[in-house]
């Protein structure tokens, strides 16, 4: 799935959202629980529910190995799942990979080769030789932790290093690398003050952008600052989708979450004169 390939979907759906599955058990409702495999019944069933107004699926695959081989089991079910019944779907797998040069081989082959995912997230500090073995996969996408929505951001990402914040310089190292062109990159909600900073380097990559919903950011003042003109953005929410109702209506509340979200999007993608 290439750039064009997102684009033609995101113009489809009128939607750039992206649903992460970090699926706490404890946080599931108690139904769930007690089937055979509540993981991946939890998945399918948010999957069903808000695939129509959804271009991604993001697995945050922590939340998988927490609970040792079932876990990856409802994993491999989890993208064969997305990839049967959903083709048209973005998946990404959130595992914050990165090693040497052959053990991100490895990484690329278990994520791109054995489970197929479309993308990765990956944290670039080990460099070039890091993250090529990624970028030689054609039509996968490697996303870059480049500016996190996390606190601890600013104990690396945002030092000032030769006039130049160190995600600044990672990104403009990046953009040089074979195959850039496949790179995404991580930018947290939290910080629209230096989106359009970012945009001026990588005008064309798709940003993914998580921190809307539960964490407080605002879609439309990212919408503003981060799009392209082919609107260019992946925006995530996790949390205020998935967990939206602990009841029996836990599917349909996360359906009408989702909704929600995908209405503003098409309103923002309208303004833009994307759709």
């Amino acid at each position: 799935m290439n750039n064009q390939d997102l684009y033609e979907r995101i113009k489809k759906k009128k939607s750039y959202l992206c649903v992460g599955l970090d699926i706490d058990i404890d946080k599931i409702p108690n139904f769930i629980r007690k089937m055979d495999d509540p993981i991946f019944s939890f998945a399918k069933s948010i999957i069903d529910a808000t695939s129509k107004y959804c271009i991604a699926f993001k697995p945050n695959i922590a939340f998988y190995e927490t609970y040792g081989a079932d876990g990856w089991r409802a994993l491999e079910k989890t993208i064969d799942y997305i990839k049967s019944e959903y083709p048209d779907i973005f998946t990404i797998a959130d595992a914050k990979r990165c090693d040497i040069h052959n053990t991100s081989q490895r990484y690329a082959k278990a994520y791109f080769e054995h489970l197929n995912f479309d993308s990765i997230t990956i944290s670039p500090y080990m460099g070039e030789d890091s993250v090529e073995p990624f970028l030689k996969y054609k039509d996968k996408h490697t996303i870059l932790l480049v500016l996190t929505s996390n606190s601890g951001a600013k104990d690396f990402q945002l030092n000032q290093c030769n006039d130049k914040k160190l995600f600044h310089q990672v990104i403009e190292s990046s953009i040089k690398w074979q195959n850039s062109k496949q790179l995404m990159y991580v930018v947290g909600a939290n910080h629209t003050d230096l989106i359009s900073n970012i945009r001026e380097i990588v005008p064309d990559n798709f940003l993914l952008i998580p921190g809307v919903g539960a964490q407080g950011g605002n879609l439309r003042e990212i919408s503003q600052v981060a799009m392209n003109d082919k609107c260019g953005i992946i925006v995530n929410s996790s949390r205020s989708i998935i967990y939206s109702s602990s009841g029996k209506d836990f599917d349909k509340a996360a359906s009408i979450s989702a909704e929600k979200i995908k209405d503003q999007m098409e309103n923002f993608l309208k303004e833009k004169k994307i759709i």
